[in-house]
């Protein structure tokens, strides 16, 4: 093989996988709901109170060969608060906490995707919660990607952040009831 013809197929090759990065598309996941968690915890005197949403969705746009590129949106339904007493919920529902008659909905999406480890990254993005906007920051981890049962793709994610309530409005009972509120996502995606 001569120099020149070497030259044309180093040229076939790079343009093959030229097309085949433009053509290579992200994948979109949406959350399986019966697999996936919302859950919170928050300061009531001296202990702490769990809870969660039993309602909620999420997509995710995946692009394993460039994550940074990445999104997700999810929504919460606010009514969906759980925390295994009925009074409490009622209460969280209510106009001293969520206000859902008003704000029945929860929505966080993301702006930017920062790798920080091996599978893990920030997630910056502006979190909507009792009628206000505010950017908040997830600490993500990927658990992985592969085939689940009857050959779904499937994709696992953690996430983790903490936001004071008072800056979104929901003063109510401080400091009997703590203002700064853990959360803690767990979501088990199919992909589209």
């Amino acid at each position: 093989m001569n120099r020149t013809q070497l030259k044309s197929i180093l040229i076939l090759l790079s343009a093959v996988a030229l097309v085949a990065s433009v053509d290579a598309k992200p994948d979109t996941y949406t959350a399986d709901v019966a697999h996936s968690s919302v859950e919170f915890h928050v300061t009531h005197f001296f202990s702490k109170v769990a809870g969660h949403f039993n309602k909620f969705e999420a997509t995710l746009t995946v692009d394993k060969d460039a994550m940074e590129s990445s999104s997700v949106k999810a929504e919460i339904d606010i009514t969906s608060v759980d925390t295994s007493q009925p009074k409490r919920d009622a209460h969280l529902q209510g106009a001293d906490f969520f206000d859902a008659a008003k704000f029945p909905k929860m929505t966080f999406q993301s702006k930017s995707w920062k790798k920080t480890a091996d599978n893990e990254y920030e997630v910056a993005g502006d979190l909507t919660l009792h009628g206000v906007t505010k950017p908040v920051t997830l600490t993500v981890k990927s658990l992985g990607f592969g085939e689940g049962m009857k050959g779904v793709q499937l994709s696992g994610w953690s996430a983790t952040t903490k936001i004071k309530r008072s800056e979104f409005g929901m003063t109510g009972s401080i400091p009997m009831v703590g203002d700064e509120v853990e959360i803690s996502i767990n979501v088990e995606a199919h992909k589209q």
